[in-house]
């Protein structure tokens, strides 16, 4: 069975060797992540996923934070090259995502249906990584590399602080993007056997 979308998954990896070396414009990058979240689904259509894309100095800021951050709890100086020298790679491309949470509209979700309290925060996780898939895919149709990563909560006031954000938006993961410098390496697999089942 041919599939478009199986092909664009297959397209989606995580590119580390990033460039700023994009056609597309910042609106257009915007209107695309705009676009693909809102037909992502949530639980209770909820909406409770919030997208920040940051371009230039913007870009660079979260990065500065970030390492700023780890420069605080790096056990070596030696380590701490490491560190910056995978840093650079994100600092490098053409823009940031950052992907937050709606904490407000998770809360009130567990007031209005106690039954399923305690699931709202499970659910709104699924909804977040659907929307990061989604969004991953759309800039993989578009030639466009990215990577998802997780400073979070070490760098969230920094952040918040820095694009006064509402601290109702809980930062969740950054997604560093842009021209595809050089591909992904071999992806491996588990077997088949250990991870699907079919029953007829």
């Amino acid at each position: 069975m041919d599939s478009q979308l199986v092909k664009l998954a297959a397209r989606r990896r995580s590119i580390y060797a990033l460039g700023d070396n994009i056609s597309q414009s910042p609106e257009e990058i915007f209107a695309l992540v705009k676009e693909t979240i809102k037909n992502s689904p949530t639980s209770f259509n909820s909406q409770t996923v919030r997208a920040v894309v940051l371009f230039n100095d913007a870009s660079n800021k979260v990065w500065d934070i970030v390492e700023d951050a780890l420069q605080k709890i790096a056990k070596s100086p030696e380590a701490f090259k490491k560190t910056q020298a995978k840093i650079a790679t994100f600092r490098a491309g053409a823009g940031t995502i950052l992907y937050l949470t709606d904490t407000t509209i998770v809360h009130q979700l567990e007031n209005d249906f106690p039954t399923y309290a305690a699931n709202f925060a499970d659910w709104a996780e699924q909804g977040l990584g659907g929307a990061q898939q989604a969004v991953w895919t759309a800039l993989a149709e578009q030639g466009i590399g990215a990577s998802l990563q997780h400073y979070n909560p070490l760098i969230d006031d920094a952040i918040h602080e820095a694009f006064d954000l509402p601290r109702e938006w809980q930062l969740r993961a950054e997604m560093p993007f842009g021209s595809i410098e050089a591909p992904a390496g071999a992806k491996d697999h588990l077997d088949d056997n250990q991870v699907f089942k079919l029953i007829k």
